[in-house]
């Protein structure tokens, strides 16, 4: 697409690619752009999975630690 035909329709492209999601290439005088709409990611998406403590909260309060402690 040329720069003269994306000025001319700038509103009407904008909300096209907000609604695709599909990125836009606007050319000219030898050179590229390329508008992308802003995927935004959850902060805790690229957390990995961990295995876990099985049981109840209730039992890791009462647990002796004395003989694994070294104070």
């Amino acid at each position: 697409m040329t720069t003269s035909h994306f000025r001319q329709n700038i509103y009407k492209l904008l909300d096209r690619i907000a609604e695709t999601g599909i990125p836009l290439e606007i050319g000219g005088k030898g050179r590229r752009f390329k508008i992308v709409p802003e995927v935004k990611i959850k902060k805790l998406a690229h957390l990995k999975k961990r295995s876990g403590l099985k049981g109840k909260p209730e039992d890791l309060v009462h647990l002796d630690w004395t003989s694994e402690w070294n104070g």
